[in-house]
């Protein structure tokens, strides 16, 4: 079993909390979380490809153990928050790395990747969304709908999605057997959404969210160019992000390797040793 350290660095003067695992001057995996969890969904995986890989688990801004400065002491927008991940790989040495995705780690993802290609050895996307396509219009338009205009009652369903109920939803929906789910997953996380303050923070990001959907045809675009490794680990029954966004990446990236897995939105909780198999031999033919 690795051994996971748990650091801290100091980024523009905000600490950026990260888990780290794996000889230092081996090839580089950055594992990127989703909402509304942290690296701590990682925790599992990553002693499983710390043997051949140095492992780097973030913590956005606002999420997780990273500081979590108010709306108006930070810029909340998912620009913003690449802007932290890049400068704390550059900061930790990290030039050359593949990239897990989960969710909001797309995002970042997709911008650390049109900004500097030649950085990206191979992505894996486990329900991380790069097409419309993938996009479940019943979870989705009142997101859409809060974005184009922000008032109290287009906000009011949003904050549903701030709910123990909801947060809870998201780790069980589609799984056949939910008592491979930890109830820790939902507490720890809820805990994390209920600081104060932490609300505003994650509706400026809801607001933000079509800057990603505005990236989409520059990613495309880099992804016909570059041809960059790909697989995608994509739970089948996620109300989020649907199969058929693992399906649209082979519409630019044919060689992509796709694997749909019985499970919903956390598939890691259900299926972490099929997910890690898979990632092990991708990894394994990948440059590095």
């Amino acid at each position: 079993m690795s051994v996971v350290h748990h650091r801290t660095a100091t980024v523009d003067g905000l600490d950026v909390f990260y888990r780290e695992a794996g000889n230092p001057q081996a090839p580089a995996i950055v594992l990127l979380h989703g909402f509304p969890t942290s690296s701590h969904m990682f925790r599992n995986l990553i002693p499983k490809l710390a043997d051949t890989h140095r492992v780097i688990a973030p913590d956005m801004i606002g999420f997780g153990q990273s500081a979590m400065p108010t709306v108006d002491e930070f810029d909340y927008s998912f620009d913003r928050l690449t802007d932290v991940t890049a400068a704390l790989l550059q900061q930790l040495g990290v030039e050359r790395y593949a990239v897990y995705v989960q969710d909001y780690g797309a995002p970042l993802a997709w911008r650390l990747a049109t900004r500097s290609p030649e950085s990206i050895t191979g992505i894996i996307t486990q329900n991380g969304n790069a097409y419309s396509d993938g996009f479940v219009r019943d979870f989705w338009d009142g997101l859409f709908t809060y974005a184009d205009n922000p008032t109290a009652e287009t906000e009011a369903p949003l904050r549903g999605a701030l709910t123990l109920g909801t947060t809870r939803w998201q780790y069980v929906h589609g799984v056949q057997d939910t008592s491979l789910v930890s109830p820790d997953n939902w507490t720890v996380d809820q805990a994390l959404l209920d600081r104060p303050g932490n609300d505003a923070i994650q509706l400026t990001l809801f607001r933000d969210y079509p800057s990603n959907v505005a990236l989409y045809p520059q990613l495309h675009e880099y992804f016909r160019a570059s041809q960059v490794p790909l697989l995608a680990v994509w739970g089948a029954n996620d109300e989020i992000f649907g199969p058929d966004g693992a399906r649209a990446f082979r519409r630019d990236l044919p060689d992509a390797e796709i694997h749909l897995l019985e499970s919903g939105h956390f598939a890691l909780e259900s299926h972490l040793e099929e997910i890690a198999v898979h990632i092990r031999g991708f990894l394994a033919r990948i440059p590095s």
